[in-house]
């Protein structure tokens, strides 16, 4: 494991060279501490599953760089969907929309889905859109515990198995995403974190009211 202070030189530079080779690595977004692997590099996506101790049945969220990155990683998606989206990203929206087939098991569900959104954060933006617009990332915690809002809450025997972390300071979001889809008797929501219920009900509510889907 390699400790990088952002401040430092070339330090994100050596992280993004270390996620394009294949390696995972740590570091500060908009909600917590995140690990990532490429999406191009299967035995690294594998690899965050064993070092968090995480089920593979709990595929890893995507994060993307900007919206143009949705068309190679969703197929059909609910424009309502994206009009929510639109409201809320880049932030610590989550959305699960249908997925192409093609895409690593690691980040496809069982039922065809994907989990993703645009990170508010220039650091994890720019190793995203640097890595091929969109990379796998997920709390940078072993499965079940508190997510590590600094580089020093991740713990040693998690951290000694991540290629580089890049101490970019806190993570200022402090609690993670919210989590919605959409459900037979509509909007989900899976996980209320950051973005309050109240707040996306109030969207969705304006969007369907709207009349121009």
């Amino acid at each position: 494991m390699t400790l990088l202070r952002l401040e430092e030189p070339r330090a994100l530079e050596q992280t993004i060279a270390a996620i394009q080779k294949g390696g995972i690595v740590a570091f500060p977004t908009d909600t917590v501490y995140g690990i990532a692997a490429s999406l191009t590099a299967p035995e690294a996506l594998h690899r965050i599953f064993t070092v968090k101790g995480r089920t593979a049945a709990k595929t890893l969220p995507i994060l993307i760089a900007s919206g143009a990155a949705l068309k190679p990683l969703v197929r059909n998606p609910d424009p309502r969907l994206l009009a929510l989206a639109n409201q809320f990203w880049p932030g610590p929206l989550t959305m699960i929309l249908p997925g192409n087939p093609d895409l690593p098991p690691e980040v496809l569900a069982s039922d065809g889905t994907i989990g993703l959104r645009i990170p508010n954060h220039s650091v994890a933006l720019t190793i995203a859109e640097r890595s091929g617009g969109a990379i796998a990332v997920t709390s940078a915690n072993p499965s079940g515990s508190a997510p590590a809002l600094h580089a020093a809450d991740i713990p040693p025997f998690l951290a000694e198995h991540i290629d580089i972390i890049l101490d970019g300071g806190i993570a200022r979001g402090g609690k993670a995403s919210t989590v919605v889809r959409l459900g037979d008797d509509g909007l989900e929501i899976l996980r209320e974190g950051t973005i309050t219920q109240e707040a996306i009900e109030n969207v969705w509510d304006a969007i369907n009211n709207s009349g121009e889907f």
